[in-house]
């Protein structure tokens, strides 16, 4: 459980939750509004605190931030002071990895994320999907057992969050990161996890997990067939269930 505010008074986010990630693993976090999956993420980064249970990676209990694990928000977290390149640089920097070994890291992500010709570029310069590929690169640069993502396409226009959505699954695809990734888009979740977690409304527990077994590489026409339509629509009755019972609460 984890207490928020709401207007002075505690509020129950979480019910008692249990979820098992496995290594490569791409979970979809996928629930109504306000049901606590950026709350579940915040805590497994380190960020927040239980009032009851724990985090356990490899083994060993989740105490704080860490290196181990990186976060990508929804709004752009990019230091406004710092190019494309520092900006990716910064966590190998603050590690104190060697300046050459650094450079060819980030020059790596650089290409990766299709930043050429923008690595001198503040923050203001740069499109929504430009930050948002800075912010992944910088997460992936510091290479972490884990990669955390709370709706970072969501401040994005329709067709650059199509794009974005290919840019992440061909990333995870070639690195094969543990991924946790919140939404509350059904489609999205459909079409980029192998197993999505279904939400209950708030104070939210796992209703459903569900494996999404659609081959790989995947290719963004997998969402015109039958099989992907069929996972839609389960996706849907499962959250159209819980944004009922919201409603009638």
């Amino acid at each position: 459980m984890f207490p928020g505010v709401n207007g002075g008074a505690a509020t129950q986010a979480l019910q008692e939750t249990s979820l098992a990630v496995e290594d490569n693993d791409f979970i979809a976090i996928l629930g109504p509004s306000g049901c606590g999956k950026s709350t579940l993420l915040r805590i497994v980064a380190g960020l927040d605190t239980a009032t009851s249970g724990r985090v356990l990676l490899d083994g060993q209990p989740v105490t704080g931030p860490g290196a181990d694990r990186g976060m990508v928000f929804q709004s752009y977290t990019l230091f406004p002071w710092l190019t494309v390149r520092e900006n990716i640089g910064f966590g190998l920097r603050e590690r104190g990895v060697a300046e050459r070994e650094r450079n060819d890291i980030v020059s790596r992500y650089i290409a990766g994320m299709g930043l050429e010709g923008f690595e001198g570029h503040y923050p203001r310069q740069l499109s929504g999907g430009m930050q948002q590929r800075t912010a992944l690169a910088r997460a992936l640069a510091n290479d972490p057992k884990i990669l955390l993502l709370d709706e970072p396409f969501g401040a994005l226009d329709h067709q650059t969050r199509s794009l974005m959505q290919e840019l992440l699954l061909q990333t995870w695809e070639t690195h094969r990161k543990t991924v946790l990734f919140v939404t509350h888009d059904i489609e999205e979740a459909a079409f980029m996890a192998n197993r999505v977690a279904v939400f209950s409304a708030r104070p939210g527990r796992i209703k459903a997990d569900v494996p999404i077994d659609l081959e790989h590489p995947r290719h963004y026409t997998v969402k015109t067939t039958s099989r992907f339509a069929e996972y839609k629509a389960l996706l849907t009755e499962e959250i159209r269930a819980e944004a009922l019972r919201a409603l009638r609460d």
